[in-house]
């Protein structure tokens, strides 16, 4: 794997899992989920997503970037819940607590095409991504587009750390694997990652 990438498999257990989905269900209230749109075609993502904390990341035709609002009902980002800070705290290896959460939900065919997340402002802290629900196939390649690439099978309860030489790698989900989770009522699959926007 690429160096920094450190991968924590079943980090969270059942319980904990079911737990975050609860708190999630009534963010999702208050913050529902969106489809974003490329900026310069507007062709729409094929997962839907929302937000949690200070910021959160959108897309539309204006271009990638992080806002302090909900893009459709203008309200604030709820907050991110303290399991989430602890688990970032836990394994990040960073001074300071992360500035958004990204929720992705992966249904039916949803993937996402190979992107390298740049647009914060501090590359020295790391990207934390939480798997819930179906498996995802996680591919990762380099820090330029094309080469070689290797995936990885996401479980539910699988943590992620993109940090020092893989903070800047290319990386997308090739595919969701329906029916290998019941964590979801209705199947699908929840991605969080948690984000330091601005430096300290």
């Amino acid at each position: 794997m690429q160096p920094g990438l450190r991968y924590l498999p079943g980090h969270l257990g059942a319980e904990a899992q079911r737990q975050l989905v609860g708190s999630l269900r009534g963010a999702v209230a208050a913050a529902p989920l969106f489809t974003p749109v490329m900026p310069r075609t507007g062709r729409p993502f094929t997962v839907r997503m929302t937000n949690l904390g200070p910021l959160g990341w959108v897309s539309d035709r204006a271009g990638y970037r992080y806002q302090s609002t909900h893009p459709d009902t203008g309200q604030p980002w709820p907050a991110i819940p303290d399991p989430l800070l602890g688990l970032w705290r836990q394994v990040s290896g960073y001074p300071h607590d992360p500035e958004a959460c990204l929720v992705n939900f992966y249904s039916g065919g949803a993937r996402m095409g190979l992107h390298r997340d740049e647009d914060e402002e501090d590359f020295s802290a790391p990207v934390v991504s939480v798997s819930l629900g179906d498996t995802a196939v996680f591919r990762i390649g380099g820090p330029e587009r094309g080469g070689k690439t290797e995936t990885l099978k996401l479980a539910s309860g699988d943590v992620l750390v993109m940090g020092g030489a893989s903070r800047l790698c290319y990386h997308g989900i090739d595919r969701v694997l329906s029916g290998t989770s019941t964590l979801l009522k209705d199947g699908g699959r929840i991605n969080l990652t948690l984000r330091r926007v601005t430096k300290p």
